[in-house]
């Protein structure tokens, strides 16, 4: 079976629920713009957004949190705390709940922010994995970093993702 035939069979699946969490130390739910802009665009891509999230940068509180939301939807996205300063923990957090870590996620995301903002891209350190039959995705916390990931990586194959990792 190809890519053609595995994106259509995945359809079937229709409409998936998702979570946002924002991991941040200073926005609210009123400043938080990547997240308000994950729930338009996961809503206009046809989905239901199930949960939203703001914590801080902790990783236990992360890390708590994307546990019990994985549980509860098809798919969770992670904005914030991917960078390299002290206080930027969403990936420790993420990783060890990880059944299978897809790096070409994070290596795709960097080349197409290559695109966008030059050598600047490999700051991120974006990724994403499935937990049990659930995806997980680690997103820089830019409104302008989200909408790529998205747009060009998340939505279009999503189903597609959901539809494998639940083969039995």
């Amino acid at each position: 079976m190809g890519v053609k035939d595995h994106k259509e069979a995945a359809a079937a699946l229709g409409s998936l629920r998702a979570a946002v969490v924002t991991v941040s130390d200073t926005r609210t739910e009123a400043t938080d713009r990547s997240g308000k802009a994950l729930q338009e665009l996961i809503q206009a891509a046809g989905h239901q957004v199930a949960a939203y999230r703001l914590v801080k940068d902790e990783l236990d509180g992360i890390q708590s949190t994307v546990a019990e939301l994985v549980q509860q939807v098809d798919f969770v996205i992670t904005t914030g705390g991917t960078g390299l300063s002290p206080r930027d923990v969403t990936i420790e957090a993420c990783r060890p709940l990880f059944t299978k870590e897809l790096e070409g996620f994070g290596d795709l995301f960097r080349v197409l922010s290559f695109q966008e903002v030059g050598s600047a891209a490999l700051l991120s350190r974006a990724t994403a994995g499935s937990v049990g039959q659930a995806m997980l995705f680690c997103l820089p916390g830019s409104e302008a970093a989200v909408r790529l990931a998205a747009e060009r990586l998340i939505l279009p194959e999503i189903r597609h993702l959901i539809s494998q990792v639940r083969k039995v």
